[in-house]
C-alpha cells in the first residue's frame, strides 16, 4: 500500500503555526485563538500519528482517517500561506517607496479588509474539520509516541552455510574478495599497531552481498588461512553486547564440541559486560580469526569504534568482512577501499531466472516464455533478488498472458513474499530519516533510466518546504546535496557523477519501483494509457502529448504538481492552460517545458501560492503578461531556450522570493534596478541571448551565488566587479566576449569554487582573473581553446583544486613548473592535446613525476564521451529546471 507522510506534515505545519501565532498579525487580523486552537489540536494528534502509521493495516478505517489528517494539514498549510503572500505583497508596496500608489493599485485586489474576512473563515473552517477528526480518533486507541523511531520489519537472521553451486556469476568476486583476504595489512605489522583489516562489501539491496560472503566464508581455502572463523547478522540493532555475545558464541562453536557449544551459550547471556569482554579477549586472543558482520546498518561512529577495539585482541592478519548497503557505513568502518558489488550479467540473470521459473530441463518446452524472461530479467538490472522473484511468481505457470502480464506491469503485481525485493529494498526504504523518505517518493514522477541533476531537486523539494535546515541558516542547495548524498550513500542512486556545482546520478528501476509503489496514492504519471486521474492525487507528471484532455483532469483542488519531465513533451492547449489556472490555484510548481503555446494567460497571477514556474524551450511564446509579476512566492522562473520572447516583463523586481532565473530574451538592454531589487536571487543564465551586449554595469546583484552565459554572440563584458558572492561561472560559446576584460586593474579578490570556460578559440592565454580565486577555486574546466599556447605559472598557486579538466587545446604544450604544487588536485584530464598528452604519460612523460600523485589521471587525443556527458549534461540537464 501507498505510504503516508502525516507525522512529517504535521511537525513542518506545527512549525508554521508556532511562527504565526506568535506574531502580532495575527491578532490584527482576528485569528489568534483559532490559529491557537489548531496548534494546541494538532500537537495532540501528532503525539498518536507514529502508532496510527504502524497500525493503518491491523485497524479498519485508520487509513481513512490519516487520509483526513494529511488533508486538513494541507489545507491549513495552503491557509498560512495566503498569509504569507499578503506579507510579502505588503513588502512589495512598501519596498516601492515614490512609486509604491502605482504598486498598490497593482495589488488592488489585495484589499486587507476582504483579505481578513475571507482568511478568517477559513481558519474557522479549518479548526472545526480538525477538532472533528481528532475525536474520531479517539475510537482508534492509539498510543502516544513522541518520538519518530519507526518500527523497521527486521531482516530474518543470516546464516553462513551456502550451496554454491545455486550461485550464479560470482565466481570473480569471491575470487577478489579472497586476495583482499590473502594480503597482509598495511598497517598491521607495525609497533604497537593492532588495528584489524575491515574489508567491506557494498551494494544495492538484493544485490547477493550475504551470499557472496557466504560464497568466501565457506571457501576451503578460507580455513587454511584463518584458525578461527565466526559469522554474525548484525542487523539493523548494533547492540555491543548482543554483538559480542554472538562472537563468542560463534568462537565457541568453532573450538567445541556441540553440546559443550549448547551448554555455553546458555550461559554467556547471564554475564554482565566486564564478564562478556573478558570472555572475548580469550576466545580471540593470539589467534588469526576472520569475522563477518553482516548487514551493518549503523552509522554512529563511536560505537563501531567501541566494538573494533574490543576485537583488537586477536593475531596479526585477523581480517572482518563486513557487507552494508550504505557507502557512508563502508566508508566509517573499512581499512580498505570498499569491494562494490555490481548486477549479474544478463546471461547469469537468465540462467537464475531459469532456475526459479522452471523445473530442471523444462525450459526446452516453453522457449517463448524463455524469451519474455529474457526481456523481464533486463529490467531487473543484475539484481539477484529480483530475478529470483520474478522467476518464483512464474513457478509452474506456462500463460503466455500471464507472463507477459508479469512482464509489462513490474514488481507490484507480483505475489509478494516478505523476503522477495520490494520488502528488501522497503526495508532499506523504512530505515531512512522521516524527511528523507517524503523526498524519495517524488523519483516516481520522472520516468525510468532519468538522468537527474541535484537542481531539479532543489526546486522541487524546496517547493514543498521539505528543506528544512535544522539551524536555520543552511542553504537550501546545500540541504537538498545532503539529502541526495544520503540517499547515494543507501545504495538506492546509481550512475553518480560529481562535478563540483553540478551533480549528476539515475534511479535504479527497483528503487523507481519502491518510489511509485510508496507515493501511488498522491502521484501519478499520465500517459496514453491513463483514463482516471483520483481526486485525491495531488502531483502529476505527464509523459506522452496524446494524454492530454479536458475530461482526464480532476476538478479536485488538491493537485499541487503539474509537471512535463521528458524532452519533447509539453503543453499545446491553451484552453487545457486557463481550465488548469482556474482549477488548480493551490498549485506550487508549474513545469511546462517543451510547450508550444503561444500566449501565457494573465490569470496565470492567480497561483499566488506558485513556486516554480517552467516554460523552457516554448518556441512560440512572444510575451509574457505583466501579471506574472504578482506571483510574490515564486522561487524559480525557466524562459530558458524561449528563442521568440521578444521582452522580459515589467515589474521583475517584485518577484521577492525569486532564486533561480533562466533567461532567453531578444532583448537587448536589461533593467539592473529590477535585478538589483532581487535580494534572494542564487542562480542566474543568459542563454542564446543574441541582442545582449552587456548583463549590469552599475547595480550590484548581491546574492548571486551562480551565473551562466552560454551562446550570447554580441556579449562584451562580464560583470563580476558587481557580482561578489559568485561562487560558480558558467561561459560557453560567446564569440565577442573579452575574457581578459580590465587586464590593467588590479586583481579582483573572487569567491569563486568552479569555473567552466568553453570554445574561446581566439583566446591565446587564461585571462589573469581568474587569478583572484587563488584560495578558493576547487573546480576548472578549460575546454575548446584552440589557440591557447600555454599555462600561467601562478596556476600552481591554485592549491585549492581539485578538479582541472583541459580538453581540445591541440597547442598547448607546456604544463607550468612546479605541478606536484597542486597538492589537493584529485582528478585530472588531459584530452585533445597531443603533445601534452605525450608528455604526461605514465613513467616515459616528462612532466609525469610531477602529476603522479594525483589519485585520478585520465589523457587521450580526442575528448569524446566524456565531454559530452559532461557540457551536454550540464546544459541540457542542468538549466532545466
Amino acid at each position: 500500500m501507498a505510504d503516508f507522510f502525516v507525522f512529517d506534515i504535521a511537525e513542518t505545519l506545527l512549525e508554521k503555526l508556532a511562527s504565526y501565532v506568535s506574531e502580532e498579525a495575527s491578532r490584527a487580523y482576528d485569528v489568534y485563538e483559532d490559529l491557537q486552537g489548531i496548534k494546541d489540536t494538532l500537537s495532540i494528534v501528532k503525539g498518536v500519528l507514529l502508532d496510527a502509521e504502524e497500525k493503518k493495516e491491523q485497524k479498519h478505517g485508520l487509513r481513512e482517517w490519516l487520509r483526513q489528517i494529511q488533508n486538513v494539514c494541507f489545507d491549513a498549510e495552503d491557509v498560512l500561506d495566503g498569509f504569507e503572500c499578503h506579507n510579502l505583497r505588503k513588502q512589495v508596496v512598501k519596498a516601492s517607496g515614490s512609486t509604491g500608489m502605482k504598486v498598490g493599485h497593482f495589488f488592488s485586489s489585495s484589499n486587507s479588509l476582504v483579505f481578513r474576512l475571507r482568511m478568517a473563515r477559513q481558519i474557522k473552517h479549518v479548526r472545526c474539520r480538525l477538532d472533528k477528526i481528532a475525536a474520531d480518533g479517539n475510537k482508534f486507541g492509539l498510543e502516544r509516541i513522541s518520538v519518530d523511531h519507526r518500527l523497521v520489519q527486521r531482516r530474518e537472521m543470516t546464516y553462513s552455510h551456502i550451496d554454491a553451486s545455486g550461485v550464479m556469476g560470482r565466481d570473480n568476486d569471491r575470487e577478489e574478495i579472497i586476495k583482499l583476504l590473502m594480503q597482509p595489512h598495511p598497517h598491521g605489522d607495525g609497533d604497537g599497531d593492532k588495528s584489524v583489516c575491515v574489508i567491506p562489501i557494498v551494494g544495492l539491496g538484493g544485490m547477493g552481498k550475504t551470499t557472496l560472503a557466504k560464497l568466501v566464508f565457506n571457501d576451503k581455502r578460507i580455513d587454511e588461512l584463518f584458525q578461527l572463523k565466526m559469522w554474525v547478522c548484525v542487523s539493523d540493532d548494533f547492540d555491543i553486547r548482543q554483538i559480542i555475545i554472538k562472537i563468542i558464541n560463534c568462537a565457541s562453536a568453532s573450538t567445541s564440541a556441540p553440546s559443550i557449544a549448547l551448554a555455553h551459550h546458555e550461559s554467556i547471556n547471564n554475564l554482565d559486560i566486564e564478564q562478556l569482554q573478558s570472555q572475548l579477549r580469550h576466545k580471540l586472543s593470539g589467534l588469526t580469526y576472520l569475522l563477518v558482520l553482516d548487514d551493518i546498518w549503523n552509522d554512529d561512529r563511536a560505537k563501531w569504534i567501541e566494538l573494533n577495539d574490543l576485537i583488537k585482541v586477536g593475531a596479526v592478519g585477523s581480517k572482518i568482512l563486513v557487507t552494508t548497503r550504505s557507502d557512508s557505513i563502508a566508508s566509517m568502518v573499512g581499512t580498505v577501499p570498499s569491494y562494490v558489488l555490481e548486477g549479474l550479467s544478463v546471461e547469469n540473470c537468465l540462467s537464475l531466472f531459469v532456475k526459479w521459473a522452471f523445473k530442471e530441463g523444462e525450459e526446452k518446452k516453453y522457449p517463448n516464455l524463455v524469451d519474455i524472461g529474457k526481456e523481464m530479467v533486463k529490467k531487473c538490472q543484475g539484481v539477484p533478488l529480483a530475478v529470483r522473484t520474478l522467476g518464483s511468481s512464474l513457478f509452474l505457470n506456462f500463460d503466455l498472458e500471464r507472463w507477459e502480464f508479469v512482464r509489462d506491469h513490474e514488481i507490484w503485481n507480483l505475489n509478494q513474499k516478505k523476503d522477495d525485493i520490494l520488502p528488501a529494498l522497503k526495508l532499506s526504504y523504512d530505515q531512512m530519516p522521516s524527511y528523507l523518505r517524503q523526498c524519495f517518493a517524488y523519483f516516481s514522477l520522472f520516468p525510468k533510466d532519468f538522468g537527474h541533476i541535484g537542481s531539479h531537486f532543489v526546486s522541487l523539494w524546496g517547493s514543498f518546504g521539505l528543506l528544512r535546515s535544522p539551524s536555520g541558516s543552511q542553504k537550501v542547495e546545500n540541504i537538498a546535496r545532503q539529502y541526495i548524498a544520503e540517499l547515494h550513500s543507501r545504495s538506492f542512486l546509481e550512475d553518480f557523477v560529481d562535478f563540483g556545482h553540478v551533480y549528476y546520478f539515475k534511479v535504479h528501476d527497483l528503487v523507481h519501483d519502491l518510489a511509485s509503489y510508496v507515493a501511488k496514492e498522491e502521484f501519478l504519471v499520465v500517459d496514453s494509457r491513463t483514463r482516471n486521474i483520483p481526486k485525491q492525487v495531488r502531483h502529476l507528471s505527464v509523459v506522452e502529448n496524446d494524454s492530454l484532455s479536458h475530461a482526464l483532469f480532476p476538478k479536485s483542488r488538491s493537485v499541487r504538481t503539474i509537471y512535463f519531465p521528458m524532452f519533447g513533451v509539453g503543453l499545446d492547449s491553451e484552453a487545457l492552460m486557463d481550465t488548469w489556472i482556474a482549477r488548480y490555484k493551490y498549485l506550487r510548481v508549474l513545469h511546462l517545458s517543451d510547450s508550444s503555446f503561444e500566449t501565457l494567460p494573465n490569470s496565470i497571477a492567480k497561483l499566488e501560492h506558485l513556486r516554480a514556474l517552467n516554460l523552457a524551450n516554448n518556441c512560440k511564446i512572444k510575451r509574457l503578461p505583466h501579471s506574472i509579476c504578482k506571483l510574490q512566492n515564486l522561487q524559480v522562473l525557466s524562459l530558458r531556450g524561449c528563442m521568440e520572447l521578444q521582452t522580459l516583463p515589467k515589474g521583475l523586481g517584485m518577484l521577492m522570493s525569486l532564486r533561480k532565473f533562466y533567461i532567453t530574451t531578444k532583448q537587448s538592454i536589461l533593467s539592473e534596478d529590477e535585478f538589483a531589487r532581487l535580494r534572494n536571487l542564487h542562480t542566474l543564465s543568459f542563454e542564446y541571448c543574441d541582442n545582449l551586449k552587456f548583463l549590469f554595469k552599475v547595480a550590484q546583484v548581491s546574492s548571486l551565488e551562480v551565473l551562466i552565459v552560454q551562446s550570447c554572440g554580441s556579449l562584451e563584458s562580464l560583470p563580476l566587479h558587481i557580482l561578489p558572492k559568485l561562487e560558480s561561472l558558467f561561459v560557453k560559446r560567446c564569440e565577442r566576449l573579452n575574457l581578459s576584460f580590465n587586464s590593467e586593474s588590479p586583481i579582483q579578490k573572487l569567491r569563486m569554487k568552479l569555473l567552466h570556460l568553453e570554445h574561446f578559440p581566439r583566446q591565446q592565454i587564461l585571462p589573469q582573473w581568474i587569478e583572484g580565486a587563488t584560495n578558493t577555486l576547487q573546480t576548472l574546466f578549460i575546454v575548446n581553446f584552440h589557440s591557447l599556447e600555454m599555462l600561467p605559472e601562478w596556476l600552481t598557486t591554485m592549491t585549492h583544486v581539485k578538479m582541472l579538466h583541459i580538453v581540445n587545446c591541440p597547442r598547448l604544450l607546456y604544463f607550468p613548473s612546479d605541478m606536484n604544487r597542486l597538492s589537493a588536485l584529485e582528478d585530472l584530464d588531459i584530452d585533445g592535446c597531443p603533445e601534452l598528452c605525450r608528455k604526461c604519460q605514465p613513467l616515459s612523460g616528462e612532466y609525469w613525476s610531477s602529476i603522479a600523485h594525483i589519485k585520478r589521471v585520465s589523457f587521450g587525443e580526442k575528448k569524446e564521451g566524456k565531454l559530452l556527458f559532461q557540457t551536454q549534461t550540464w546544459i541540457r540537464l542542468g538549466l532545466r529546471d
